[in-house]
């Protein structure tokens, strides 16, 4: 069989500060919205993907929901874990291994450190490679300084250059309902926030919430019956990179541009098609070197790429437009919420965010450190 694949459905649950729900509750609300908003009942679900959460993910969360799936996935590469996997649900269904594919996740990190369930930092690096660095207190924020120190040095980049992503994030935040951050901020503001990982102050750095997303693929044989025009899977590409940044050959370049090439290629697209972009920023430099990898700009352009406003609704090139990591909405793994917001954009449902005439989406996440990538390219029609 080889059977194009489409979203279906998407939804969040309730998001940012949640602290009387837990993330299973929270991912059976956005899984059951889902569902509605693609007109299909639980008993269709024959596939399920999911992963960081539980003993043995996915089947505690599909356990939890009532899903006994004939397809299961639960890839662990961080952030772009669900690119990936839906990646994977698309070659399922394209297959005939499964017809109609959840994938879920839920978090509740925010009222977790708020409650002193979990620390800030996560323990890496007991064994394996990271133990050569782990015990230099090499933290996760810390990697991300380091390399966006490298690619000032090579290319000339400016800490305005940088700050002016977080503006960008904040600014698109502003028309999301759903955002954390909605008050509007400036370079001068982001640059005087606290210092936490030079060069990067608070406001350079992802927030913390709480929430889940759902996301429902299907079948074309399925697409006749549902309640509104599919967005269809067009291209997609994974790749890792290290774990090790002794073993990182180019604090510059992510496995985006491996992963990146692939996607357009199999889409038959190029970065001049895409009229919205989704990319993980868990830092601002997360989004200036996607930018490059993907090819929207040249290696070591993407500072003065973004300074006059690219990326804020209303510019050439709308990325995150609910806000972003930045802004609206990170629980820990937010590679899910960037297929939901893209699909949304797709639909034309964005509301006050919306991208006028929005055909084309690129949706890139990124795990760990630069680790690992999955971008997808969708479309409408």
């Amino acid at each position: 069989m080889s059977r194009r694949v489409a979203i279906a459905g998407v939804s969040l649950s309730d998001v940012g500060t949640v602290p009387d729900s837990t993330p299973y509750a929270l991912m059976a609300q956005a899984s059951r919205r889902a569902l509605a908003d693609a007109g299909l009942s639980v008993e269709q679900i024959d596939g399920f993907a999911s992963t960081g959460l539980g003993t043995m993910a996915p089947v505690d969360v599909a356990e939890y929901m009532g899903i006994t799936p004939r397809w299961v996935d639960s890839t662990a590469v961080g952030g772009a874990a669900w690119e990936v996997m839906a990646a994977h649900a698309a070659d399922a269904i394209s297959a005939g291994h499964a017809d109609v594919i959840l994938l879920a996740y839920g978090s509740t990190a925010r009222s977790d450190l708020r409650k002193g369930l979990r620390t800030a930092n996560l323990d890496w690096g007991g064994r394996g490679p990271m133990q050569w660095e782990a015990p230099y207190g090499h933290t996760l924020i810390a990697k991300y300084a380091m390399a966006a120190r490298r690619h000032m040095h090579e290319y000339g980049t400016t800490i305005e250059q940088l700050a002016e992503i977080a503006v960008s994030a904040r600014f698109n935040a502003a028309t999301n309902p759903e955002a954390f951050a909605r008050e509007p901020i400036t370079i001068d503001e982001v640059l005087s926030g606290s210092m936490i990982a030079d060069p990067f102050t608070k406001l350079q750095c992802c927030i913390r919430s709480d929430g889940a997303a759902a996301v429902i693929l299907v079948a074309e044989d399925r697409v006749a019956d549902l309640p509104i025009e599919p967005v269809w899977i067009l291209g997609t590409g994974e790749s890792t990179s290290h774990i090790s940044m002794g073993q990182w050959r180019d604090f510059t370049t992510g496995p985006a541009a491996v992963a990146g090439r692939m996607a357009f290629e199999r889409a038959g697209l190029t970065p001049a098609d895409v009229d919205v972009c989704e990319l993980y920023d868990a830092f601002t430099y997360m989004l200036l070197i996607t930018l490059e990898d993907l090819g929207f700009c040249g290696k070591g352009e993407a500072g003065p790429f973004v300074e006059d406003g690219k990326l804020r609704l209303g510019g050439a090139l709308p990325t995150n437009t609910d806000g972003g990591g930045l802004s609206a909405c990170h629980p820990g793994q937010r590679g899910l919420f960037l297929i939901v917001e893209a699909t949304r954009q797709l639909r034309g449902q964005a509301g006050d965010r919306q991208v006028p005439d929005a055909e084309i989406a690129c949706v890139s996440g990124t795990g760990g450190w630069f680790s690992s990538n999955g971008t997808m390219l969708l479309g409408v029609g």
